[in-house]
């Protein structure tokens, strides 16, 4: 079973990839895949769920459960994963899933394997959930032994499947249990909320530990900005205060394929790499020729940040003049 997460209507796009793991993890079984989906007038998106995978859709279809209200959500799902007793139950490793998945594991008394990035099966049939541990260093191989078996996955580590129009499946309505809840996240009132979609920009640049101090993120945001992109960051510069975490590339932050990366006075730690060596193209700046960034980069400039970035972003600005 996928949850799928909804943002003012929109299914997530890492509900659909999960889809498209899920339905490969049910062939190796013999079983098949449902999802569950819990909004307000969603039963047009509910079959978009069948067209990428699902057999079956249980549709919970209510005003308040238009907004994320992480209550009523878990006292629904809890109730569902208890009647249809899924083997396996992922949901998508964003800020949503993150706060709903240990709730939901909590009162199932099941175990939860959190931001995986990896989802395979051994002859048993049991669940082999990958994830990195020990700050990136190894990638451990995880097992549960109660049921379901939850895991939440990083966006865009899963392949989805081609949209077929032409599929068939199930929607089953769902009437929702309703419980008082003062957790409601009304769209006015998400505080804290960093909307720069860093997981769904065309062009990131991102800094590392060659920037002197948080102020110089300024001179990166300039470039990013005429590229219409938005402004990344190694973990040391977030670990240290310097930007917010919403902002961090690597296995410990977001995992990003843009179409342009630009790591500006980033080494290229295994950990900050696996997070960004999807992109299409990748431009590296460092002063140390010998930076593991240049191994993976496909234009690699030798130099001081403060020297290039400016010019890079004065060019740039000339040439769109033109």
């Amino acid at each position: 079973m996928v949850f799928a997460e909804q943002r003012e209507g929109r299914i997530h796009p890492v509900s659909y990839q999960l889809l498209g793991k899920g339905t490969e993890i049910a062939d190796k079984l013999g079983v098949g895949v449902s999802s569950v989906l819990l909004g307000n007038q969603m039963e047009e998106k509910a079959e978009e769920l069948i067209y990428y995978g699902a057999d079956k859709v249980f549709l919970y279809d209510h005003p308040v459960l238009e907004e994320f209200d992480l209550l009523n959500y878990k006292h629904n799902l809890v109730k569902l994963i208890g009647e249809v007793k899924p083997e396996i139950f992922l949901l998508g490793a964003t800020r949503l899933g993150r706060s709903l998945a240990p709730r939901v594991a909590a009162a199932l008394g099941t175990g939860l394997t959190a931001d995986c990035i990896g989802l395979d099966t051994d002859e048993d049939g049991n669940l082999i959930q990958i994830r990195p541990a020990f700050t990136g260093n190894i990638l451990a191989q995880i097992k549960t032994v109660t049921r379901p078996q939850m895991s939440t996955v990083r966006y865009k580590v899963m392949q989805q499947k081609a949209r077929a129009s032409n599929r068939r499946g199930e929607i089953i309505k769902r009437d929702a249990e309703l419980v008082p809840s003062l957790l409601t996240i009304k769209k006015q009132e998400r505080l804290g909320e960093v909307n720069i979609a860093i997981t769904e920009a065309d062009v990131i640049v991102s800094g590392g530990r060659g920037l002197k101090k948080a102020a110089d993120f300024g001179i990166l945001a300039e470039l990013a900005e005429i590229l219409g992109g938005v402004v990344g960051s190694s973990r040391p510069l977030v670990d240290g205060g310097w930007i917010a975490r919403e902002h961090q590339v690597g296995f410990s932050g977001n995992t990003v394929k843009p179409k342009l990366y630009v790591a500006c006075g980033i080494s290229g730690s295994p950990q900050h790499l696996a997070g960004m060596r999807g992109s299409d193209v990748i431009v590296a700046i460092n002063t140390d020729p010998s930076a593991p960034i240049f191994r993976v980069a496909d234009y690699g400039i030798v130099g001081d940040l403060y020297e290039i970035v400016p010019k890079l972003t004065n060019e740039i600005r000339r040439r769109h003049s033109e």
